[in-house]
């Protein structure tokens, strides 16, 4: 039922928002120099490695290799802020819903080295395929705020927000539902608390 409702929903998804696609690649192009499109490799569904396909938010090319972003970052674009506040940088993302890699509902994509540090059961987490929204995106939609609040934002993430967002992940992992996941949708659309 998840993979229909997946599959589904992101080529309906696809049609409906193409001129919104289209625009939003349009002002990237013309108000910032590089691609449209920003690329990373995420640790998928049992450890598999994908791409992971997005509107690019911040400066091509920038120095910066921290994978933390905070309130004020600037390496963010103009036009990058307002996709990130309205999460709109996340709709290339349906392709990677159309093509298996992701569903609409589970734990967000981390990058080689957080998710290497799921360990024993937590490990479980793998076994379900990443999500563009989740109860930790949800719970942490403000992140960026919350990580230019502390001195030492990579630290904080590491030893706060991350193991919590752990403890979410697991819960989903033991509850999921399509019924969950179509309440998880609604609270990230319309930024209830779960």
């Amino acid at each position: 039922m998840k993979v229909i409702f997946d599959y589904f929903f992101s080529l309906l998804g696809v049609i409906l928002l193409s001129p919104m696609i289209v625009l939003i690649s349009v002002l990237i192009k013309i108000t910032s120099k590089g691609p449209i499109f920003y690329t990373q490799r995420r640790v998928g569904r049992f450890g598999k490695l994908f791409v992971i396909l997005k509107f690019r938010t911040m400066y091509y090319r920038h120095r910066d290799n921290n994978t933390i972003t905070i309130q004020g970052d600037e390496r963010i674009t103009n036009l990058g802020h307002i996709l990130r506040k309205y999460k709109l940088d996340e709709l290339p993302s349906l392709i990677n819903i159309l093509k298996g890699e992701m569903s609409f509902v589970g734990p967000r994509p981390d990058v080689p080295g957080y998710a290497d540090k799921l360990k024993g059961d937590s490990a479980k987490i793998l076994e379900l395929k990443p999500g563009i929204t989740s109860y930790a995106s949800i719970k942490y939609a403000n992140e960026e705020n919350i990580l230019a609040l502390q001195k030492n934002p990579i630290k904080y993430n590491n030893e706060i927000i991350y193991p919590d967002k752990v403890k979410l992940n697991m819960y989903y992992y033991h509850n999921h539902s399509i019924w969950i996941d179509i309440k998880i949708i609604f609270a990230t659309i319309f930024r209830n608390n779960y």
